[in-house]
């Protein structure tokens, strides 16, 4: 009989779980709806956030409006694909997917830095804790204050390489970078009201 219950209470919390990082959130552009989204036991996306923000320095508001840009605080977020013969689905234009984007060689680094073998790009608590690792490196290597999400965006987006040669994009990616840091602004001034 207990045996039973303990059954089906490990059953349900499963499924509880796996629902849980099943759907993207809507009302993304308020850092408020989607902590109230996501802030399950197994899958606080609020409690990972202040976690990474402990961790590496850099703000809550500068971590999710990354992973904003990015995603759209999707889990399964691929780039698209390209076409053969112009129109049979063929292969991504890079290798980047989940939460953050991250690309296979640039995640296995994360994985070897942080010995996190087991993190996954598609699991949010992960992918928040590389973005912080990201931006912390970037920080670090580049003299860019923490709270700078536009710099930090750019390196980010074009990689260490390119944004230590000097290069910060085209006028796309540069309205990329302004829109996530207008993006953390309005982040910021949302945390101040959650819970009110």
């Amino acid at each position: 009989m207990r045996r039973s219950s303990f059954s089906k209470i490990v059953a349900v919390s499963v499924l509880l779980a796996l629902s849980a990082c099943a759907t993207a959130p809507s009302h993304i552009n308020n850092v408020c709806a989607v902590f109230d989204q996501n802030d399950g036991w197994f899958d606080n996306w609020q409690s990972a956030a202040e976690r990474t923000e402990q961790k590496y320095g850099i703000p809550v508001p500068v971590l999710m409006a990354t992973v904003r840009k990015e995603s759209g605080f999707k889990s399964n977020a691929r780039p698209p694909r390209t076409k053969l013969l112009g129109f049979i689905p063929w292969k991504h234009v890079s290798s980047a997917t989940g939460y953050s984007q991250a690309l296979d060689g640039t995640w296995s680094q994360y994985q070897s830095e942080t010995g996190n073998w087991a993190a996954r790009r598609t699991r949010f608590a992960d992918a928040i804790d590389f973005v912080g690792w990201y931006h912390s490196k970037t920080a670090d290597t580049f003299g860019i204050a923490r709270n700078d999400t536009y710099n930090l965006y750019l390196a980010y987006y074009l990689g260490w390489t390119a944004y230590g040669r000097g290069n910060r994009g085209d006028a796309g990616v540069q309205s990329y970078a302004r829109a996530t840091d207008q993006m953390a602004r309005d982040y910021q001034a949302q945390l101040r009201q959650c819970g009110n």
